[in-house]
């Protein structure tokens, strides 16, 4: 269920058209989107709506049904001659097939019958804002990147005929560029390269093409120049929208690389190390055959050291269970000639140990910044979870506090004052706490983490919300995370659970 802060957070620059025939109910519900979008305006009838929606842009239409002049199934017919793009959202009180059918032919954003529920609008405008924002970033994202491509093939190009005769430095260059960026990459990319080398060498390739995939894994990834810090650097687990972008860099730095002359082969090999034998890979869904011979070596070199590194929401896998994998796959992912090669090559290996943790307190900071609450600038729960897995036994100390009757303040007060309170609220823990680590779970729930004993001073607390008129319950627990056996997230959960049901 989305919550008024999450639509807000959507709908900072949002412009809504709101048509309702209802004074009470149009005065009622306008007040009520006003707290939501940046501009809202209302219309009395459907002919008013057309007429204002022809002399302005809206992100979402809001109307009724049943209005004088025209209603609001006509309006929606005219606003869709004119953008069959527009997300209309219809409220009204009928629920018959018929307007339903007819909300349902349109293409409709939502369909929310009166009375209307706060929870039920919130969610349709949460889909309706998410969808709209995941498609702004998809466009700004591809109007953009033909620019930078063009500026990053440019910038080669130079490279290309003041460096012509220095090959090595060149590739150097390039490596270094991605490095700064990226460190992870930086080194998965040499391993690829020194595991594609050794592959191919016990191919009984040429010297020649054994240098060539060595460069070629030096440059594989190359692409992500282009891919969103946010999404390049993000130290979780991406989900399904950012695994697609992030899928882009095999084309990007094949389409960067082929325009070079002097890279073209290495473009060429690149642009099928993920493509797999049963032509389950991409970008084109290349199968057996239509693979390059050193694109399906790369392949292999690519995933064994995926397979054998260290994220976050992943540990490595040994070497012998990731060559393992390598042979059950053979004749489905990855082409059967190449990997019993690969194997022997890899069963020589002495691996170095590979970490996405930070080492350093800027990596520290980068890091700690994907998991930062956007209330209150403590850290969230899914960086608690991280630290709870990898740092329990440096954090023995745990301590929660509860909040109770918040729900109520919210509804009472208005979200706006909540966030104000819970902000207030996380510095006078703050205040407490010295060099201790502090999480907003839960929304109205905090955790602190500290590596000595600490106490949690209630009284002041309490004393804070009574300032504050509230009726605000608190409660407290003290943890002890090797004792109570808490190395994540989810074995925390019970407590919370319970301190929620204490109150």
């Amino acid at each position: 269920m989305s919550d008024i802060v999450e639509v807000k957070a959507l709908a900072l620059e949002t412009k809504v058209l709101y048509v309702e025939d209802d004074e009470m109910l149009r005065q009622t519900f306008s007040l009520f989107l006003g707290k939501l979008f940046a501009v809202v305006d209302v219309a009395v009838d459907g002919k008013e709506g057309l007429e204002k929606y022809a002399s302005s842009n809206y992100d979402i239409v809001i109307t009724d049904i049943l209005m004088p002049r025209i209603n609001g199934i006509e309006m929606s017919e005219k606003i869709y001659q004119m953008n069959s793009d527009q997300d209309i959202i219809i409220v009204s009180a009928h629920s018959e097939g018929e307007y339903l059918s007819q909300a349902i032919r349109l293409g409709v954003s939502g369909y929310i019958l009166k009375p209307v529920q706060n929870e039920q609008m919130l969610e349709v405008l949460y889909k309706v804002l998410l969808k709209q924002k995941v498609f702004k970033d998809n466009e700004n994202y591809r109007i953009n990147l033909e620019e930078i491509v063009d500026k990053k093939i440019e910038e080669q190009h130079k490279l290309e005929l003041t460096m012509i005769e220095n090959y090595e430095k060149t590739l150097i260059s390039l490596v270094d560029l991605i490095e700064e960026r990226d460190s992870y990459t930086a080194g998965h990319s040499l391993r690829v390269a020194q595991y594609s080398r050794a592959i191919a060498k016990e191919m009984a390739y040429s010297e020649e093409d054994c240098e060539l995939i060595y460069r070629a894994g030096i440059l594989h990834d190359i692409g992500k120049m282009t891919t969103p810090d946010a999404i390049l650097l993000k130290p979780g687990k991406l989900n399904s929208i950012e695994y697609s972008l992030i899928q882009e860099h095999v084309s990007v730095g094949s389409k960067m690389l082929h325009k070079i002359p002097m890279y073209l082969q290495l473009s060429e090999i690149i642009s099928g190390h993920h493509e797999r034998f049963d032509g389950s890979g991409y970008p084109l869904g290349l199968k057996g055959d239509e693979i390059l011979p050193l694109s399906r070596i790369m392949l292999i070199a690519d995933s064994f050291d995926a397979m054998t590194s260290s994220r976050i929401y992943k540990l490595s896998k040994t070497k012998e269970v990731a060559i393992e994998e390598i042979r059950c796959l053979s004749g489905s992912l990855y082409h059967a000639e190449v990997v019993p090669f690969a194997i022997k090559v890899f069963e020589d290996l002495e691996l170095e140990e590979t970490s996405q943790l930070p080492a350093t307190a800027m990596e520290e900071e980068r890091f700690a910044y994907f998991y930062k609450d956007s209330v209150t600038n403590n850290y969230n729960n899914e960086y608690l979870d991280y630290i709870l897995t990898v740092k329990s036994d440096v954090y023995p100390c745990l301590n929660l506090v509860f909040l109770g009757n918040f729900t109520q303040y919210n509804e009472r007060l208005g979200w706006q004052e909540g966030d104000l309170l819970l902000r207030d609220f996380s510095a006078k823990i703050v205040e407490q706490i010295g060099d201790a680590m502090l999480f907003r779970i839960h929304g109205d729930d905090f955790a602190v983490l500290s590596k000595k004993h600490l106490e949690i001073d209630k009284n002041s607390l309490l004393e804070f919300l009574k300032e504050k008129e509230s009726n605000i319950t608190l409660s407290t627990k003290h943890l002890h995370t090797q004792n109570s056996n808490i190395h994540s997230m989810a074995e925390l959960e019970k407590y919370f659970t319970e301190g929620k049901t204490k109150e």
